[in-house]
């Protein structure tokens, strides 16, 4: 993670081209949309960035980050023995959060599986821990009925053939044969997995999206393309995976059909999208992989977040990065716990909703679902709120925050009042129940 590069390639889109349909078969569309629709009414999940990386406890780009020789930073692995591992702990947790799947790595960049990869020398069933922390945690987050879900990077710094998939060739081709034999592994040892998060394994982010002239690197400029030789064979992939685990959700960074895509960072919160599944991954506190006392921000931002994110039809990763010994951050596993409390009153506003009708803005979201419309009023603008009109009666409003809600409904438009006493500092929560579908509304945006 932390990408220092972002596009979105073009591969992508082609590999999207509908098949031509045949009458009374389901299309790829349709089969990722029944895929989709449990990670959909889910909404909240955690992300775990744990590797080696944890030991100097830079981030998980600490060797890319400082140029640490390979061989160096696989001395890693000797130290890598983590006493107080619990992934029954980590599920427990998430589960106190109100999370409903989680993600781990079960590789990173930097080429360190956290799985048996038979004769494979790195890896935590080959070198100091002789433990496949991949089994152990698949075991305990299914116990917990959570879904359970795998980060995977084709990408392996390890690799001069990432960096010159042409120059070296022969290391470009191993690295992609590691990557089709690991992602077998992945779905065949494990039992059912229900998300393969890829990162870095786009063919556009071949040498982090840039191309060596003489003795110089220059970033692509947006719209070109990798036009070397080298092939990812990302198509035989896909072809693996469905065959092996056709449900399984997958997202957009590999240059396969994506049943999800992914925005990465607060920053990248974004714009309302119903028609895409989307998820925002983003940290509880500092980089994605472990950083000694990394204070996490205030409950309201979690919380406001969430709701900024559900409003806008999309899901939220949560990332924790524990500790070289497994543990997640005391403090930061509080405030997850404290979303959880939260989501324990008022998840009947996130969990299996959908984004709006009424479209994101400076007053906050909407979610829907049934019959019923709930508004999440983040900040109060004036002392009512001013909707748009909707072609469905208003039959109840009520507040689930607490206090009183007073509504007018005309065929201009709604207006929204709660006494100041009773707003909510953090997410003051109206439903409003509907004579009939909510779902029938197209998206409307709120004048400001």
């Amino acid at each position: 993670m932390q990408r220092t590069v972002r596009r979105v390639s073009a591969m992508v889109a082609g590999l999207l081209c509908a098949a031509a349909m045949v009458p009374g078969q389901a299309t790829a569309g349709d089969e990722s949309a029944a895929r989709v629709q449990w990670w959909r009414e889910a909404r909240f999940g955690m992300f775990i960035h744990w590797g080696l990386y944890s030991i100097p406890g830079r981030g998980e780009w600490v060797q890319w980050g400082e140029q640490i020789p390979v061989n160096q930073y696989a001395k890693l692995a000797d130290q890598f023995k983590p006493a107080r591992f619990d992934p029954q702990a980590w599920a427990a947790l998430a589960k106190d959060a109100g999370m409903k799947y989680t993600v781990l790595t079960a590789r990173h960049h930097d080429g360190f599986a956290l799985f048996d990869d038979g004769a494979n020398p790195f890896t935590s069933v080959n070198s100091a821990a002789h433990r496949d922390f991949v089994a152990e945690y698949v075991k305990a987050v299914r116990q917990a009925g959570l879904g359970v879900g795998l980060y995977y990077s084709p990408l392996d710094w390890r690799f001069p053939g990432f960096f010159f998939p042409d120059l070296q060739r022969e290391s470009a081709e191993a690295m992609r044969a590691q990557y089709h034999r690991q992602v077998e592994k992945l779905l065949s040892n494990y039992g059912k997995i229900d998300v393969l998060w890829f990162d870095g394994g786009e063919t556009d982010w071949l040498s982090f999206s840039g191309d060596w002239t003489i003795a110089e690197w220059k970033k692509r400029p947006d719209g070109k393309h990798y036009q070397g030789g080298f092939s990812w064979q990302h198509d035989q992939v896909y072809s693996t995976l469905r065959r092996l685990q056709p449900q399984v959700l997958i997202n957009g960074r590999a240059d396969m059909p994506p049943d999800f895509r992914s925005r990465e960072g607060d920053a990248a919160l974004g714009d309302f999208d119903n028609e895409h599944p989307w998820e925002l991954c983003t940290t509880i506190a500092g980089a994605w992989g472990y950083q000694p006392n990394m204070q996490p921000k205030p409950l309201k931002h979690y919380l406001q977040l969430l709701a900024n994110v559900a409003g806008r039809d999309g899901n939220l990763l949560l990332n924790v990065g524990p500790d070289p010994d497994g543990q997640i951050d005391a403090t930061q596993a509080a405030r997850l716990r404290e979303i959880g409390a939260w989501l324990g009153q008022y998840g009947q506003s996130i969990y299996a909703t959908r984004g709006g009708p009424f479209l994101p803005g400076e007053y906050g979201a909407s979610t829907h679902r049934d019959r019923t419309i709930y508004v999440h009023v983040l900040k109060w603008q004036q002392d009512k709120l001013a909707l748009p009109a909707i072609p469905a009666r208003i039959v109840r409003a009520s507040v689930l925050t607490g206090g009183d809600v007073r509504f007018t409904q005309t065929g201009q438009g709604i207006e929204l009042s709660v006494p100041p006493s009773a707003r909510n500092d953090i997410d003051t929560i109206i439903a409003l129940q509907l004579d009939s579908p909510a779902a029938a509304i197209r998206p409307l945006p709120v004048p400001k």
